[in-house]
């Protein structure tokens, strides 16, 4: 089932995505929360005549870097022997359509497609074999990053963190099966990133142990899990699209921080 998180005549709600021709999908709007048990109140609108949001409003987003050995080699770096993990605030996350805002403080701003996990119920030190339990679905991120402000400072939560940087959408998909996804990023409509979540280093339940050992997971909590190679520049004006088989197309437009 797609999951979509919208607004529409100032109302905000969530629905189940029905359809699939683009100009045809339609909303069923839920009754209650996506996380427990809800029903479908059969009140159904046309996908564009409301305004997606992000899917989820998570309370931290956990990434993790360097989880695809082709784009920790593009950037001269080594496989971590453990991952790489670090947050992006609540105050990053937008939705599809959502403008990214390219950054004051930076002159190299690059896209990195990722599968994004969303967590569907509390949890903590997780065992592998309970990881499918607390996965409430998958979705599409950007973790858009100052690349230049990464190489300069040790700690990645200014390059990686700021305002509008966790694009996530369109909506959360939650009969997913992750081991073995395309996954690629488009700037303008041409192709700069094509790879495999089978290409993953550490997998999904790898991810989910790791950092459900150090810290309590919530309901809406993303995990990032990396991106593969053909990480690239984005300017003022472009459009980035992060496309993942199963799930859909986010796409956001880079426009001059106001």
């Amino acid at each position: 089932m797609r999951i979509a998180r919208f607004s529409i005549d100032g109302n905000v709600a969530f629905g189940a995505v029905e359809g699939d021709s683009p100009d045809s999908l339609v909303l069923d709007i839920i009754k209650g929360i996506p996380y427990a048990d809800f029903e479908l109140s059969g009140t159904k609108v046309p996908l564009k005549k409301v305004r997606l949001l992000p899917p989820v409003l998570p309370n931290k987003v956990v990434a993790i870097g360097r989880n695809y050995a082709e784009h920790a080699a593009e950037l001269g770096n080594e496989v971590p022997d453990v991952p790489v993990a670090f947050f992006k605030p609540t105050t990053s996350v937008i939705g599809s359509g959502d403008s990214i805002e390219y950054p004051s403080f930076s002159e190299e701003l690059h896209h990195e497609a990722e599968l994004a996990v969303v967590i569907g119920r509390m949890c903590r030190e997780v065992p592998r074999a309970r990881v499918k339990d607390v996965i409430f679905g998958y979705t599409c991120a950007n973790d858009v990053t100052a690349r230049d402000v990464q190489r300069r400072e040790s700690q990645w939560a200014r390059a990686k963190g700021f305002d509008t940087s966790c694009p996530l959408g369109p909506w959360v998909e939650t009969d997913l099966d992750p081991g073995n996804l395309a996954i690629q990023a488009t700037v303008n409509g041409e192709q700069r990133q094509l790879g495999r979540t089978s290409d993953m280093v550490r997998s999904v339940e790898d991810l989910v142990v790791h950092i459900s050992e150090a810290m309590t997971l919530l309901p809406g909590d993303v995990i990032l899990t990396g991106t593969p190679a053909g990480v690239g520049p984005l300017h003022v004006g472009d459009e980035v699209a992060v496309t993942i088989e199963g799930i859909g197309t986010l796409t956001n437009k880079v426009i001059k921080r106001g």
